[in-house]
């Protein structure tokens, strides 16, 4: 591997993209930007947070004024310093980037890294302790609450975040790890831990979480009931209980064995009959 900057040899360095030097001295060649590139990117930061203010007052009830949501609102202050971290970072500038997102997750408990791509109305709710990781793709009309982490898997420089599509609501505490797709239309319960690919329109709960097809209610464009969930295993329990029913009825209704008697011992791990 070479350093980005100055082409120095960064042997045995795995994981670095600049040398120490280059670091250090913050030598950044700015002449080799393409300037209209850079007006459109500067654009897009005016854009986003415009998109991002309004998701704010259309999803959460206790926004009242836009002084108020500019300066209280941490989710609001951690996603404005990322995009302009963002926008150092696709640019290729050394450190700030990293320097940004640092100050963000002083100031808000909230840590994203200047590398992800995060498109519009995006809203974090609260947000404390809210991480999202370099290479985590989330797409438009996404909202997350608090404790929510977008994890990677892996050490190896490559795809190890998790790709959201739009319009999903990840509740508190959900953790989404490793380069897994989360379709669009989904809806990631509270405390869930999600490992697998989820298709679109689904509902995901639990520790592994599971899938729970919404066939025909597809989540609304604006949509805060992420504690609004169905429970699997209380699911598996009442199923179970339906079957051992039916399985009793159909044994003491046989005429064969309606004079003998039965007697069902549960022992202690519930073995035996």
């Amino acid at each position: 591997m070479h350093c980005l900057n100055c082409g120095k040899d960064l042997r045995g360095k795995n994981g670095h993209a600049y040398c120490a030097e280059c670091i250090l001295d913050l030598d950044y060649k700015a002449s080799d930007l393409d300037h209209e590139e850079l007006d459109k990117s500067l654009q897009k930061i005016l854009d986003f947070f415009i998109s991002d203010v309004n998701a704010a007052f259309h999803k959460d009830p206790a926004a009242n004024t836009l002084l108020e949501v500019l300066m209280s609102y941490p989710g609001i202050k951690a996603v404005l310093i990322y995009r302009i971290a963002h926008f150092f970072f696709k640019i290729g500038m050394p450190f700030i980037p990293r320097y940004l997102s640092d100050i963000a997750r002083e100031i808000t408990g909230i840590e994203i890294h200047p590398g992800a791509q995060i498109g519009s109305d995006f809203f974090i709710d609260h947000g404390s302790g809210v991480v999202i990781g370099e290479t985590s793709e989330i797409g438009n009309n996404v909202t997350i609450y608090a404790g929510v982490v977008l994890g990677g898997v892996s050490l190896e420089q490559k795809k190890r975040h998790p790709t959201i599509g739009n319009n999903v609501v990840i509740g508190t505490g959900a953790k989404l790890l490793g380069p897994i797709t989360i379709g669009d239309d989904v809806k990631v319960g509270a405390n869930s831990v999600v490992v697998n690919d989820v298709p679109s329109n689904s509902v995901v709960v639990g520790v592994p979480g599971k899938i729970i097809s919404r066939e025909g209610d597809k989540i609304k464009r604006i949509d805060l009931a992420h504690g609004d969930l169905p429970d699997p295993l209380s699911i598996a329990i009442a199923t179970l209980n339906s079957r051992i029913k039916f399985l009793e009825d159909k044994l003491l209704n046989n005429d064969k064995h309606k004079k003998n008697n039965y007697e069902i011992n549960f022992g202690e791990y519930g073995e035996g009959i």
